[in-house]
C-alpha cells in the first residue's frame, strides 16, 4: 500500500474497489509550523472516466490494484484509438485517447519499453519509459561558451514537444528527457 507522499503519475490504485489512474499530484507545503504537507491529486477512473480530485496527507495510505504488467510496444493510432502490441503473445490491445492523457505526445511507431497495465485480461493503461532520447529538430543557433552560464532555450524536439534546453545545444543532437516532467535530463550517450 502506498502513502500518498509516494504516489506517481500514472500509477493505478484502488477508491471504493474501482480502479483510478494518478493524473496529476499538486504538492501543498504549509507555512505554518507542524503542519502536514497536502497531495491535491487528480484522479481518472480507468473504467467509468470518472474524474475526481483528493487530498491526502503524507501519510495517508492507499490501496494499490493488483494488476498484471505485461511488456508492449507502441504500433499506431487510428483516430482516437491508439494500438499496443504485447511483446510476449504479439497480442494488440487498444486504448482510447481519453485513457492515455499526458502521455500522447510521447508515443512514437515503434516504441518499446511500454509496460502494459491488464486488469481481467483487458489493458487499463499503460506506463511509459521514464526517460526517452530524442532528436532536436528546431531550437536558436548554439552560443559558443554558454556551457558557463546557466541559461535556457527553448527546443522542439523530434516528437513536436517543445523543452527548455542549455544554450549551447543545437540542432540534430539528441538528448534524453524525463518524459514524467517532459524536462532536458542530458544529452543522450552514445
Amino acid at each position: 500500500m502506498p502513502k500518498a507522499c509516494n504516489l506517481s503519475k500514472g500509477q493505478i490504485v484502488q477508491i471504493n474497489d474501482h480502479p483510478f489512474q494518478v493524473v496529476h499530484i499538486d504538492v501543498q507545503t504549509p507555512s505554518a509550523r507542524g503542519a502536514n504537507t497536502l497531495y491535491k491529486v487528480r484522479l481518472s477512473g480507468v473504467t467509468s472516466g470518472q474524474k475526481l480530485e483528493q487530498t491526502y496527507k503524507g501519510n495517508d495510505f492507499l490501496e494499490e490494484m493488483e494488476l498484471e504488467r505485461r511488456p508492449c510496444s507502441y504500433l499506431y493510432r487510428d483516430g482516437d484509438f491508439f494500438t499496443f502490441m504485447d511483446m510476449a503473445s504479439y497480442e494488440q490491445h487498444t486504448l482510447s485517447e481519453e485513457n492515455l492523457e499526458g502521455q500522447i505526445q510521447w508515443l512514437i511507431d515503434g516504441l518499446e519499453g511500454i509496460t502494459a497495465l491488464l486488469l481481467n485480461g483487458r489493458i487499463i493503461a499503460v506506463e511509459l519509459p521514464a526517460t526517452m532520447d530524442l532528436a532536436i529538430v528546431e531550437t536558436a543557433p548554439a552560443i559558443k561558451g554558454a556551457s558557463a552560464t546557466n541559461r535556457n532555450k527553448p527546443a522542439t524536439l523530434s516528437n513536436g514537444v517543445t523543452v527548455l534546453v542549455p544554450e549551447y545545444l543545437a540542432e540534430g543532437e539528441i538528448i534524453r528527457v524525463n518524459t514524467q516532467t517532459a524536462k532536458f535530463m542530458s544529452r543522450a550517450k552514445g
